[in-house]
């Protein structure tokens, strides 16, 4: 009899699933169809005679799901809160660590001269990497939304569902944009290039940061870290090519990133103060604490650099004073990452930007000068002996001006090695490696730029007989000639006034073009270049890692950096000649007067790197 009651309840059930069916999901509808199927099973289990009563209520359920239930279309719900989700609270999802990098920015606004130098404020237009120019830079602030949007599209299940990703990410963005023009505006910083007066913080980078953290938190934590590599990496090397397009100084960089991490954190903390676990799809994925147990990682520091290195190219000024350049302490810049093969070994590689401050560069700017100015007055001069009364000669520079291109050496390095591991306890670790790698030096660089008018200059060599009388003449002139008083190569000029009895200046006069007027030229052209060939570089290091939360690690480090590089001087204090006066420039060749000169030496550098990181392990 008990049987029969269960039974008639089981059909009873049936009855109100019928009714309830329309208002369920498909996904519930079936889960509970499924279940009464089980139950009914099991009652036919307790004999035959109960058999038939099992496939007659089946029977009846079948017959009239067809005929009278309509199984429910599928339908999209927003902000469901499902069961078995842990959620996050505010604090949880606010780490903080954009605060820092804001603040280190705010502290490298302070060291600007490490990466330009304004002497006295007439040469604005310094660059980090003069021929550097890309626009690339402008897609790949979207790199973040746009693969998270695409995941989400491919139907690759993140943290949030629609309304909850599109919720955090619009309050993110809007804090983002509300603080960096607030500060831009409000603090008014000039780009290097001299544009617009609105460089700090970079808008480009804290748009990159983001969107690099809502990848982070969306898939970075719940699906792959190496999201979240991906995603700051692009946001990383968005902000260095902002710095080397010239458009943002370094603190700009640094103090964007901060706000970017920081408002992209702000937007899903804000979302669990509003949806709490509604819209919740995926929990972050769980790890035992430890970097013992997790010490691959990707990470930006920030450092400086220490050592003592100088360039002695063996020359002196007009007084005899030597022209060295001196090294002085250097930011550092880095993105950095390893993956671990096991708890204590692993393999990375790091990518580092080294710009010095060269004490000693307005010396060679000085003595240029000087030089420019020696050469305005004997233009005169020529002008007095060979045509009185007339500027012929001296309007051949109506323009002149040395303008700083890059005033700092800067030093590119990316290496390759292993790395090592000490776990000292589960938040605290020990680092080493050992790096191999190639680098690369941008140039110092004084540019000079003239403009003026051209001459025609027509001349006969006299005959043939004198030759020998005149080769002895130059080389006369060669022992003489001292190119290591770096002024003295405007003394070449006085060569041509000694050089007459071999040469008849028959006719100097103005270039005219076909329509009679006086033909003119603007020239631009490198007066001095210092410039660094590429080498090998080694490099080793040790750090201290905190295990700050999951996934986030502070760390403070020491690394040593080694390499031998060729370094070349160049200086061409005639570069305009080609344009104001040509046809002279076949006679200087003929006469072996030397226009520009060249210098080389090989020198050991080594340096000293202090800084701090943040990291995100996995």
């Amino acid at each position: 009899m008990s049987l029969f009651f269960c039974g008639a309840a089981m059909a009873t059930e049936t009855e109100e699933a019928t009714e309830s069916t329309e208002q369920e999901s498909s996904y519930e509808y079936e889960a509970r169809m499924e279940s009464l199927r089980n139950t009914l099973q099991n009652v036919s289990s307790y004999g035959s005679k109960y058999s038939s009563a099992y496939t007659t209520l089946d029977q009846n359920y079948s017959a009239e799901a067809d005929t009278t239930i309509a199984k429910p279309k599928k339908k999209f719900k927003w902000l469901v809160e499902r069961d078995g989700i842990k959620g996050h609270k505010f604090m949880e999802d606010m780490t903080w660590v954009g605060v820092p990098i804001f603040i280190a920015g705010i502290i490298a606004k302070s060291e600007k001269h490490a990466f330009r130098q304004n002497y006295n404020d007439r040469h604005t237009h310094t660059r980090l990497v003069t021929n550097f120019k890309t626009g690339i830079d402008d897609y790949t602030q979207f790199f973040g939304p746009a693969l998270t949007l695409g995941l989400k599209i491919g139907g690759v299940e993140g943290r949030s569902d629609w309304t909850r990703m599109l919720a955090s990410a619009g309050m993110g963005y809007a804090a983002m944009a509300l603080m960096v023009n607030t500060i831009k505006y409000t603090a008014s910083e000039m780009r290097p290039d001299g544009s617009t007066a609105n460089s700090w913080p970079s808008g480009h980078t804290a748009t990159s940061f983001v969107g690099a953290t809502i990848l982070h938190k969306e898939y970075g934590l719940t699906r792959s870290p190496w999201y979240s590599i991906a995603g700051y990496g692009v946001a990383t090397a968005t902000g260095v090519m902002r710095v080397l397009n010239n458009r943002h100084w370094v603190s700009d960089i640094l103090s964007g990133a901060g706000i970017g991490i920081l408002c992209g954190e702000l937007g899903y903390a804000l979302s669990d103060v509003i949806f709490k676990k509604k819209g919740l799809l995926r929990d972050d994925l769980h790890r035992e604490h430890g970097l013992s147990n997790h010490p691959s990682f990707f990470q930006i520091s920030m450092g400086m650099g220490l050592g003592r290195n100088e360039l002695n190219f063996g020359l002196e000024d007009d007084e005899d004073n030597p022209l060295n350049l001196k090294f002085g302490t250097s930011t550092v810049v880095s993105a950095e990452g390893a993956y671990f093969f096991n708890k204590y070994v692993g393999l990375g590689g790091r990518l580092a930007v080294k710009s010095s401050p060269i004490k000693g560069w307005n010396n060679f700017l000085n003595t240029a000068q000087v030089g420019a100015r020696d050469y305005a007055e004997y233009l005169g001069e020529l002008d007095k002996e060979f045509f009185p009364g007339t500027n012929t000669v001296a309007n051949t520079v109506t323009e002149y001006e040395l303008t700083i291109e890059s005033d700092h050496m800067t030093e590119f390095v990316g290496s390759v090695g292993l790395y090592f591991n000490i776990p000292l306890s589960k938040r605290f670790t020990l680092g080493l490696k050992g790096l191999v790698g190639r680098s690369v030096m941008q140039s110092l660089d004084i540019d000079g730029r003239s403009k003026g008018k051209v001459l025609d200059v027509a001349y006969d060599l006299y005959k043939n007989e004198m030759k020998g009388e005149m080769q002895y003449f130059l080389n006369d002139q060669h022992v003489d000639y001292d190119f290591n008083k770096i002024n003295d190569g405007m003394t070449s000029m006085n060569a041509l006034e000694n050089l007459q009895s071999f040469v008849n200046i028959c006719d100097i006069s103005v270039a005219r073009a076909d329509d009679g007027t006086e033909k003119t030229y603007s020239a631009e052209w490198d007066f001095l270049t210092v410039d660094g060939k590429g080498s090998t570089s080694w490099g080793t290091g040790i750090s201290l890692a905190y295990d700050y939360k999951d996934s986030y690690t502070w760390k403070i480090f020491c690394d040593f950096d080694y390499t031998e590089k060729t370094f070349t001087l160049n200086y061409n204090p005639y570069g305009h000649l080609q344009y104001a006066m040509p046809d002279m420039i076949e006679l200087y060749r003929l006469l072996q007067e030397p226009l520009s000169a060249s210098y080389s030496i090989r020198k050991k550098m080594n340096s000293w790197v202090l800084g701090g990181s943040f990291a995100i392990t996995f």
